[in-house]
């Protein structure tokens, strides 16, 4: 304490100093996966992190999307910890099971990161892949993908908050999904 007192004081008052806490981020841009020119006939993957409303938001994107695409399959998987990455042998199957995925959600800091991370992970796999996230933590997600390399992979961003939500507002956000899920899977 004596120490960071004393060198405070040695530091000169007409400048100012200023730190960043980030440190420094070196990473290997790393392209997204091809983006299929429709979505009739892909198989959907949704990756379920557990979160409250977490399964009503992608149940019911699932079933919006359903409605609009003819998708060859929805399978549905769960991680059961929204702060921790999916497992690579989770991620593995996704991928070979499925030709697009929709995750979510990320609605806090971990589960934000976490999510990233998934999508990130499926699209080194080759599926294209969209995560939702929330307004609140829309910058925090891009630094995510910067930091690691794939800072062209757009969220789908909903309405915060997400866990204490109403049947009416699960709609409202829903809607959101279904419109951005296309053009992120799609690349427009």
């Amino acid at each position: 304490m004596r120490e960071n007192k004393d060198m405070l004081q040695q530091i000169d008052t007409d400048r100012l100093f200023v730190f960043d806490p980030r440190g420094r981020v070196d990473s290997t841009e790393t392209p997204l996966a091809p983006r299929p020119a429709r979505l009739d006939g892909l198989r959907l993957g949704i990756l379920d992190n557990s979160k409250w409303n977490a399964n009503k938001l992608l149940r019911g994107a699932q079933a919006a999307l359903g409605g609009r695409f003819a998708f060859a399959a929805a399978n549905y998987y769960v991680k059961h910890s929204f702060s921790k990455d999916a497992a690579p042998e989770l991620i593995a199957q996704i991928a070979a099971e499925c030709d697009i995925v929709l995750t979510a959600i990320g609605d806090c800091g971990s589960c934000c990161s976490c999510c990233v991370r998934d999508s990130i992970a499926l699209e080194r796999l080759g599926v294209a892949a969209a995560c939702i996230i929330t307004t609140e933590f829309e910058k925090e997600t891009a630094l995510t993908r910067v930091a690691l390399g794939m800072p062209g992979l757009r969220p789908v961003v909903i309405d915060h908050p997400v866990s204490s939500i109403t049947a009416e507002e699960v709609a409202a956000r829903v809607r959101q999904i279904e419109t951005q899920a296309e053009a992120v899977w799609l690349g427009r």
